[in-house]
């Protein structure tokens, strides 16, 4: 919790760049300190200390800004500018003057100060007074503190708050108080006949009641259904495009009833085109999905063999058996030293190892990242793999199908 004393100190680290204010605020500040000097040879100097980086941390408290600002001389000049505090009775009434003018409080909640307290918060004149260690006794404010106010400037500009903290609270403090006064200035603004509204026993309104039950779910489907035929009409959609969109949306959002996930996230085209391809087994293709077949190796560079390969690696195992057919690996050697021994044993025959590959004869294992083992077939003679069967962490398993 912050109280009102924390809230009356804050220390900046670090001040906005620039040395020159743009608020109209941030110039009258400026401009309080520069009526009083004699010296604009000074003020420049300041400004170049200000641009340059040699003032520190500035810290804020009631009536005083503070900063070390360093000159020509290895230690740095304690610097410090002061203003006069208000006392509580004029903050009573600055705050009143807000809380009743919607325009002023609206400026203060978008940390501008607001134009009718121009001339109660803001320097008069005479009133901004700087103070600073080093031994320059002409007449002030000398370039350290010069450099401090054009720091403070461009702190101002920043925060409004600030200048309001000089003058003697901090701003959660403010805007705390300014909600009380502009609460009871609604209250009185209300019509002293309220609505009548049935009244309700307290008893009543807290009672605690049970709601009955929510249903329960209804089952997912057992899969995505068919969408309806729709007709060939020269003025409508490619009836395949409106076949392909609706079958494809249906089973995007089976997929995420049942499992959360959006299949089609992460995908690249050639993935997605291999999905898609997928929901349509090359066995007894129909005219439209050989069409479909045909336009997505097409789009994406390959034959349409190539496609119709991949898409049965996918109806295997989806993205992990697709990797598995596209990518030879070299995998650690445990799993093919367990392997081929347990393919012997079942009287499977003695594969040959081959990268992340074990083959025999017309049989292949491969191994994929997800340690799963996918079974494919080729023809006697023929280097052509086609997948087959599930994956399964046992090779056996998998290559039985």
């Amino acid at each position: 919790m912050i109280t009102a004393r924390d809230d009356r100190r804050r220390t900046f680290e670090t001040v906005p760049a620039g040395a020159a204010a743009v608020s109209w605020w941030g110039r009258a500040w400026v401009s309080a300190l520069e009526e009083v000097s004699g010296d604009p040879a000074r003020l420049a100097r300041g400004r170049s200390y200000a641009t340059d980086g040699h003032v520190d941390a500035v810290t804020v408290t009631p009536g005083r800004i503070v900063a070390y600002v360093r000159g020509s001389r290895p230690r740095p000049y304690r610097t410090e500018l002061t203003l006069p505090a208000f006392a509580d009775a004029e903050w009573g009434e600055l705050l009143e003057d807000v809380a009743a003018d919607p325009a002023a409080l609206g400026a203060l909640l978008e940390r501008e100060v607001p134009q009718s307290l121009a001339g109660t918060v803001l320097p008069g004149a005479g009133e901004l007074v700087p103070h600073c260690s080093c031994p320059d006794f002409g007449r002030p404010p000398c370039k350290h503190a010069a450099a401090l106010c054009y720091r403070a400037a461009r702190l101002l500009d920043e925060d409004p708050f600030v200048l309001l903290l000089l003058r003697g609270r901090g701003e959660r403090e403010l805007l705390d108080d300014l909600t009380r006064r502009n609460a009871a200035h609604a209250a009185r603004e209300q019509p002293d006949t309220a609505p009548d509204f049935p009244a309700v026993a307290a008893r009543v309104a807290l009672a605690r009641t049970v709601l009955p039950p929510l249903p329960a779910p209804l089952a997912a489907p057992a899969a995505a259904g068919l969408p309806p035929a729709y007709p060939a009409d020269p003025a409508a959609p490619d009836p395949l495009a409106l076949d392909q969109l609706a079958s494809d949306a249906a089973a995007r959002a089976l997929a995420l009833l049942t499992t959360g996930e959006d299949p089609i996230v992460g995908l690249s085209l050639w993935h997605d085109a291999v999905r898609l391809a997928s929901a349509h087994p090359t066995a007894g293709l129909t005219g439209a999905a050989r069409t479909l077949y045909r336009d997505l190796a097409r789009a994406t560079g390959r034959t349409t063999t190539d496609l119709a390969r991949a898409a049965a690696a996918w109806r295997q195992g989806g993205r992990p058996a697709l990797a598995a057919l596209e990518e030879a690996w070299d995998p650690p050697a445990g799993p093919f030293d367990r392997a081929r021994p347990a393919l012997l044993a079942a009287a499977q025959g003695a594969f040959r190892p081959e990268r992340n590959r074990l083959t025999a004869q017309t049989r292949q294992l491969r191994l994929g990242r997800d340690a799963l083992w996918y079974a494919y077939e080729s023809r006697p003679g023929d280097d052509d793999w086609w997948p087959t069967g599930r994956p399964s962490s046992d090779p056996v398993t998998a290559l039985r199908g």
